[in-house]
């Protein structure tokens, strides 16, 4: 269980995506961690844009039963999460529906994000380094979140530690288009540094 086997090689069971129920959550309390720093920049009448995956659906589980905002997403999971809360407005992005990631993709999908003029858009990422700057390894789901990054006045970076200072296959964006980064670690970490230096504020 703390890998899981594909052609070629294994990839860390940060990358499993299979499982969504509150038990199988990988790095779980390192994610509530995050969620809760997350959550604490959220405030009424905001519109909020959400990428998919664990972290966002721990984030969408953290907010405060009294918020009023607008979220707005093709996360699956984490829309499910938003309709339970009561008083949230949901707009879900439709389109093709990838199973791997539980987003939805596609041009339809990016049209109607670059509608939108959100006040904050969180990004659950699969690596960040200071010279590649966020990067991802499915296309599809890199071409959704280039398209949020233009349709947000903030853009707020989630990840686990374990993806600090890694590299994916395909670029999202440079290091310079996040304006706030949150893993569990104090932002006094030293593996935090290189980004406060680049002019990112760390949670």
């Amino acid at each position: 269980g703390k890998v899981i086997k594909v052609h070629g090689g294994a990839l860390s069971q940060s990358f499993n995506q299979l499982y969504y129920s509150v038990s199988n959550v990988y790095s779980q309390n390192q994610k509530k961690v995050i969620a809760q720093k997350a959550a604490s920049l959220i405030h009424d009448g905001m519109f909020v844009l959400t990428s998919g995956g664990t972290t966002i659906l721990e984030l969408a589980r953290s907010l405060p039963k009294e918020l009023r905002a607008t979220f707005i997403s093709g996360g699956l999971p984490a829309i499910l999460e938003y309709m339970y809360h009561p008083n949230i407005e949901v707009i879900m992005i439709g389109d093709k529906v990838s199973k791997n990631s539980k987003i939805t993709v596609g041009a339809d999908a990016i049209a109607k994000i670059h509608q939108i003029n959100a006040d904050i858009c969180f990004l659950g990422i699969n690596a960040i380094d200071t010279n590649h700057g966020i990067t991802d390894n499915d296309w599809d789901v890199v071409q959704i979140k280039k398209a949020m990054i233009g349709s947000a006045k903030k853009i707020v970076c989630l990840t686990i530690a374990e993806k600090i200072n890694s590299v994916q296959p395909i670029h999202v964006c440079p290091i310079g288009k996040i304006d706030i980064l949150i893993t569990e670690l104090p932002p006094s970490d030293p593996l935090l540094k290189p980004y406060v230096d680049a002019g990112i504020t760390v949670l």
